[in-house]
């Protein structure tokens, strides 16, 4: 999708559709327009992106039946009607059936834009809340276990289905929390390994002495303590993925052993002289610089180049901030399900917060605040202020300019005004949303750009 989002434009005279499109296509709308009512029905469906907006007095199938089949497609598809002033009831009562609007002509160029614009952002959110429910239903698909539509994670969906399906060695790159085991796990989703096992072992977590144990298995007897055989990580993967966390954290004298069973695909368990042959695939991650490892030596350069075939790098939160909101509005939506809890909406303070923080703990931290968020007995309106002055890190704006604070806290302002009012539209500025300081009966009409006119 291009643009601003799409319009279908319904009127049978030639002079209303060319004028209308030219406005909305200047608008950097993508625009189609139709003849007649049994035109656009052809090609609506329940993903249609955008706003349809219809004249009323049409031949054949006029704009109120064209409405009743549009709303029986999809309850929630904005139809702004165009309206004679003798149609005016009408479209107040069709509005009460599930119209979006009415425009009366004849009408400005400002005040149709202005009536697509709040429609098209309530289409939008409308997709986004069903898209949520779907991540919720199906949280196999590549899509729904790594969620985002910034253009860093649209990449990190590409770069997987381009590397799932081999069996190339994967080294993944990427801070604390940013979901280094949610990739490595998509990774085997999509690969001809996925009907075998995904085990995952934390290099970081074992204790040296432990270490060959852990990884290679052991018989009874191999040393004090071995009272029966232990079957290792690397033979229990065996047919699927092995996944080494925190590779960096591996000791180095048994990064010369794991080289060797790289390299040889076959593995002795402890107190064993029998080789085991293996089939797996190694997938490792490491939150540090694995060149700079190597350097310092702390990290085997020929263990290096063995485990990365290929290598992912993974973004951390704070450099997709439009997908805070997205990510945010998910976990919140788990965690009310999950403990029974009501989900409160979010003041354009707290979103604002939300967007300024830098997000150390990247995704795993941003679901923590979320369950926090929703186990609070706190006001919501101060329930965020309050989580971040306790994490320690204080809110931070130097990663994104003014400006790009400016437009996400904006959308943000805008999505979450549609989900209080449930995309309803009125004739008054009244339902426009206002600071969280402001009575809605005493506000006028703002924005951060003053309302600048989106038409020129």
């Amino acid at each position: 999708m291009t643009g601003k989002g799409s319009v279908y434009i319904v009127d049978d005279e030639e002079s209303m559709r060319v004028a209308v499109s030219q406005w909305l296509t200047l608008a950097d709308y993508r625009v189609e327009s139709f003849s007649s009512a049994r035109k656009v029905l052809e090609i609506l469906d329940v993903d249609f992106d955008g706003v349809l907006v219809t004249d009323i007095r049409m031949p054949d199938m006029d704009g109120m039946e064209l409405m009743k089949k549009t709303l029986a497609l999809d309850r929630e598809i904005p139809i702004v009607l165009v309206t004679a002033h003798g149609d005016i009831p009408m479209a107040v009562s069709a509005m009460r059936d599930g119209a979006y609007d009415f425009i009366e002509k004849p009408f400005e160029p400002e005040m149709l834009l202005e009536t697509v614009r709040r429609a098209g952002e309530k289409r939008k959110l409308v997709l986004e809340n069903r898209k949520l429910r779907q991540y919720l239903e199906h949280p196999d698909k590549i899509e729904n276990r790594l969620l985002g539509t910034s253009d860093a994670i649209q990449f990190l969906h590409q770069e997987i289905r381009d590397l799932g399906p081999t069996d190339a060695s994967v080294f993944l790159i990427g801070e604390t929390g940013c979901g280094k085991e949610v990739v490595a796990r998509c990774l085997h989703e999509v690969s001809n390994r996925k009907k075998g096992k995904f085990v995952a072992i934390n290099c970081g977590a074992i204790p040296e002495t432990l270490f060959e144990s852990e990884l290679f298995g052991h018989e009874a007897g191999a040393f004090t303590g071995a009272t029966g055989r232990r079957i290792g990580k690397f033979e229990h993967a065996n047919g699927g993925t092995l996944f080494l966390d925190e590779v960096n954290s591996m000791p180095l004298n048994l990064q010369v052993k794991v080289l060797r069973v790289l390299q040889e695909r076959e593995i002795e368990r402890l107190g064993a002289n029998t080789p085991i042959p293996i089939d797996i695939r190694i997938i490792s991650a490491t939150n540090c610089d694995p060149r700079k490892a190597c350097s310092e030596g702390r990290f085997r350069e020929d263990l290096y180049y063995r485990l990365n075939v290929a290598e992912i790098n993974i973004p951390p939160l704070r450099k997709r901030p439009g997908d805070i909101l997205l990510l945010f509005d998910y976990f919140l939506l788990r965690s009310s399900e999950k403990y029974n809890r009501a989900l409160p909406q979010l003041t354009g303070n707290a979103i604002a917060m939300l967007m300024a923080y830098p997000w150390p703990g990247n995704v795993r931290e941003l679901k923590n605040i979320a369950e926090r968020y929703i186990l609070s007995s706190l006001p919501p309106e101060e329930r965020i202020a309050h989580i971040l002055q306790h994490t320690g890190t204080g809110i931070s704006t130097a990663s994104t300019s003014l400006a790009e604070q400016a437009s996400n806290f904006e959308k943000c302002v805008i999505d979450q005004a549609l989900r209080r009012h449930r995309g309803t539209s009125r004739q008054s500025w009244k339902n426009w949303p206002c600071p969280p300081d402001i009575e809605p009966e005493n506000a006028e009409p703002w924005s951060f750009q003053k309302r600048l006119p989106e038409f020129r």
